[in-house]
């Protein structure tokens, strides 16, 4: 399994929140430290299942960072790429470390404030799309249900992610190069120790 491997982390993010800043900080200096790191930098569409190539990241990865950022729970695809990381990581013995960017874990665990799933953007829209059809005389028999049931998924993601150690990032930027430094380190070490079967 090991040799299957293409690479050591696999970044998990919400781009508007990250991508031009911590998290492209974060990938240059994984890459600095001789980790192998897979990010995705193509526009996601809205709407649309999780590419192959991500799931392919992701499984053939020995690790996962995921940058929990305020608006990451409003991704249908943060969170799905989550469930996937996470089932990765029961399966697998695959090694996560959460990030905690300007969040609070028990707003992460708890659901609250930017992480509360009921009442966000994707909820909303799910419901329009649902009354949409409604009216025109189309039943979305699998609408309701298919939230439902990935509400309760997310919600067991969010919890469980927000339960492993990781790290918490507040504050001004300039801790950030000591932060990556210390991190990729850490990193570096925590994965040369975590080979799979051991």
């Amino acid at each position: 399994m090991a040799s299957d491997l293409r690479y050591d982390v696999f970044l998990s993010f919400r781009g508007e929140d990250t991508r031009h800043s911590f998290t492209d900080h974060l990938y240059h200096a994984l890459l600095q430290a001789g980790l192998r790191t897979f990010r995705d930098n193509d526009e996601i569409d809205r709407g649309e299942e999780l590419k192959p190539e991500i799931e392919t990241a992701i499984i053939e990865s020995r690790a996962s960072i995921v940058v929990l950022s305020e608006n990451y729970a409003n991704s249908i695809w943060c969170l799905d790429e989550l469930c996937l990381i996470l089932e990765h990581r029961r399966k697998l013995n695959h090694f996560v470390l959460p990030v905690f960017y300007h969040v609070d874990p028990s707003d992460v665990r708890n659901q609250r404030r930017s992480f509360a799933n009921e009442g966000s953007m994707w909820t909303s829209v799910a419901n329009l799309t649902s009354n949409c059809l409604a009216c025109l005389g189309v039943e979305a028999k699998e609408g309701p249900k298919w939230m439902e049931v990935n509400v309760r998924r997310w919600k067991a993601a969010l919890t469980e992610v927000a339960n492993l150690t990781g790290f918490q990032l507040s504050g001004y930027i300039c801790f950030l190069s000591l932060f990556i430094h210390v991190y990729t380190s850490r990193l570096t070490n925590l994965l040369y120790y975590h080979q799979p079967g051991s």
